[in-house]
Formats: C-alpha cells, structure tokens, sequence
C-alpha cells in the first residue's frame, strides 16, 4: 500500500483556497450544455484526528469510475491544507471499512462551469430540491471574481460549517428558510 499521508503540513503543502455559496437550485439542462464536465460522485468521511478531515471518493464521468483519498487541514475558514491521491478500487473499498459510524454517505453530482480563468464547482445533492452548492478554488483568500450570471446566490456559507460535506455527512443536511420563500 501507498506510504501513509502525514497528519502534519508542511511548508510546501498544496493549499486549496475556496469560497462557497448556497445557491438557488439551478437550470439542470442549461449547466448540461454549458460545463465543461459532470461527475456523479460517492463520498464517504472516514475516522480522523481533530482537525483533520479524511474522506474516500468514487468518481463517475462518462460511464468511468475512479477513486480517490482526500485530506484536509483547516487553517482558516477559507484556506485548508489538501493532499489528494488517486487510489485504486481495492484501496477505496479496504478505506471504507473507516467509515466514521452513522455518517451518511454523501451523493452529488457536480457541474464544472469555467468562468474566465476560474472553475466553479456546482454540486447538486438528491437530498435539496431547491438549493444547491456553488464553490471557486482561488489564488488567494482576497482574490475578487464575478460569480457567473446563470447562478443565484442565496447566501455564501464559506465561514458556516454547518455547510461542509464533512458536517452534512455527519449531521444531515440544513434546511434553513430560503429569504423571500415560504
């Protein structure tokens, strides 16, 4: 098997800085024609030390699976310390028996939707009808961009962690009242 990943940053670590947004659920059939790229995805949060986020992934783009093993260090509310790998099948499922008890399984499907020399990331969960995720990785934490006009901002939720996947998994997914719906 791979050398373990190491609990520690260190000074050369990749850095994933992003912001997320609540959106309002969006035009399915229009993100189909205009991204670059949809994935139907599996994630499973596994066991791990305090502030260390550790999950398994299995990845489905045109009918092709693949698997992967995540870490993340938070060191702010916008920047955390990821190492990515690509796994195989045997690993994945041998990673799964980590499983933190009475997660659930988090399912999604997420949209690539280029915009100028950024990515947003829309993922749409079975378990929302009328909201969904919108997220942009960034060069750094002040780095302005324009959110792409085919999308509704809600709200962001970057600082909320009631709104990562990690707590989703482990808490189930927020239903707060959506402003100006009943």
């Amino acid at each position: 098997m791979d050398k373990e990943v190491q609990s520690r940053p260190s000074a050369e670590e990749p850095l994933e800085i992003e912001r997320k947004f609540l959106i309002r659920y969006p035009d399915v059939s229009l993100l189909e024609r205009i991204c670059s790229r949809k994935a139907d995805m599996s994630q499973t949060y596994l066991r791990s030390e305090k502030k260390l986020s550790r999950r398994v992934r299995r990845r489905t783009i045109n009918g092709e699976e693949d698997y992967w093993y995540n870490e993340k260090v938070k060191l702010s509310d916008t920047t955390r310390i990821e190492r990515e790998r690509q796994i195989t099948e045997a690993q994945y499922r041998e990673l799964l028996k980590e499983a933190i008890p009475d997660a659930q399984t988090i399912q999604k499907t997420r949209y690539d939707l280029p915009s100028g020399d950024l990515c947003f990331e829309i993922d749409i969960f079975p378990e929302w009808t009328d909201r969904a995720f919108a997220e942009v990785e960034l060069e750094n934490e002040d780095q302005e961009f324009v959110f792409p006009d085919c999308l509704s901002i809600i709200k962001e939720v970057t600082e909320d962690d009631r709104y990562t996947n990690s707590s989703l998994a482990r808490n189930g997914f927020v239903y707060d009242e959506i402003e100006g719906e009943s």
